[in-house]
């Protein structure tokens, strides 16, 4: 490794993190067609076993260029498990409840039992009548809702504009003036 080559993998391993993250060079990686990797340690709390790695290409006897700047993990670090979906862990659950003698219902109940435990939700509620505080209302049984103002009398036809504050009527229904604005809508 030149001087050259190890302070262009340094600059671009600048642009994606502090310099206090890399450590010593640790070793050359080559690849076809002019193409090498840089690697070297890494210093950060919690990535034990990752590797910063500058991917560089030089052609035709040029100038190094830098292909990729980043972190990769080593077979020593530690990774995050593969996902795998919830409905495919909770087959698997189901199966090895299934092959320990307990049927499914009575597994199905457990699992539903400890997410409300831990969440206070229901998993299998399918209704969301406690997620909604208007229910009630959007059932007409509010009592709001019983066809008097908060006075106590009938409702006045003024009480329905609610585009402004006065007690007429005069801009609750759209003018022939206010529909020619609209035309400029219209498909030509």
């Amino acid at each position: 490794m030149t001087e050259r080559q190890r302070e262009l993998a340094l600059t671009a391993l600048g642009e994606i993190t502090s310099p206090r993250t890399v450590g010593a060079f640790l070793r050359r990686d080559d690849h076809e067609d002019g193409a090498y990797t840089l690697r070297f340690a890494n210093t950060m709390p919690g990535y034990i076993g990752w590797e910063w790695a500058v991917s560089l290409a030089e052609l035709d006897a040029g100038d190094p260029s830098v292909l990729e700047a980043e972190l990769l993990p080593t077979e020593d670090a530690l990774v995050a498990p593969e996902w795998v979906p919830w409905s495919q862990r909770l087959a698997d659950y189901l199966e090895a409840q299934k092959q320990a003698g307990i049927d499914e219902a009575a597994a199905l109940a457990q699992v539903q039992a400890e997410i409300e435990a831990e969440s206070g939700v229901d998993p299998f509620d399918d209704d969301d009548d406690d997620d909604d505080s208007d229910d009630d209302d959007a059932e007409g049984e509010s009592d709001d809702d019983d066809g008097e103002d908060s006075e106590g009398g009938e409702e006045s036809d003024d009480d329905l504009d609610d585009d402004d504050d006065d007690d007429d009527d005069d801009d609750d229904e759209e003018s022939d003036d206010d529909l020619d604005d609209h035309a400029d809508f219209e498909d030509d």
